[in-house]
């Protein structure tokens, strides 16, 4: 039996192409909670900059070893990217001693389009 420890299985994604946007339809009650939990996961500057080094890294995924260089501890990263993975903006995989992350398929593309100008 192995001692290495497995990545916790990923949370459900709660970021789904849901909505139209907002200048075309009025929001669902489930759907403004769904969408207002990635907004405000986005709203800390710490995790926003997680966020941009996650969706900007070569390949699409980055090794929590090359982006924990924010300006605050490693459990404080480790807290803003579990909070990234709830509101379902960041999935995660274990390969070996390091977790690599990447964004979620589709998260930017819905963000993108509730907030895209009517006639668009």
């Amino acid at each position: 039996m192995s001692n290495q420890q497995t990545a916790p299985a990923p949370l459900p994604l709660l970021a789904v192409p849901c909505c139209p946007p907002v200048t075309r339809a009025a929001l669902s009650q489930s759907d403004a909670e769904v969408m207002a939990g990635m907004f405000k996961a986005l709203g800390d500057p710490v995790r926003l900059r997680l966020f941009s080094n996650i969706a900007s890294a070569e390949g699409g995924e980055a090794c929590v070893c090359d982006i924990q260089d924010v300006g605050v501890s490693q459990p404080t990263v480790s807290h803003h990217l579990r909070k990234l993975r709830e509101a379902g903006l960041l999935e995660s995989e274990r390969r070996g001693s390091w977790v690599y992350y990447q964004v979620a398929p589709d998260v930017l593309a819905a963000m993108a389009r509730l907030l895209a100008p009517a006639g668009r």
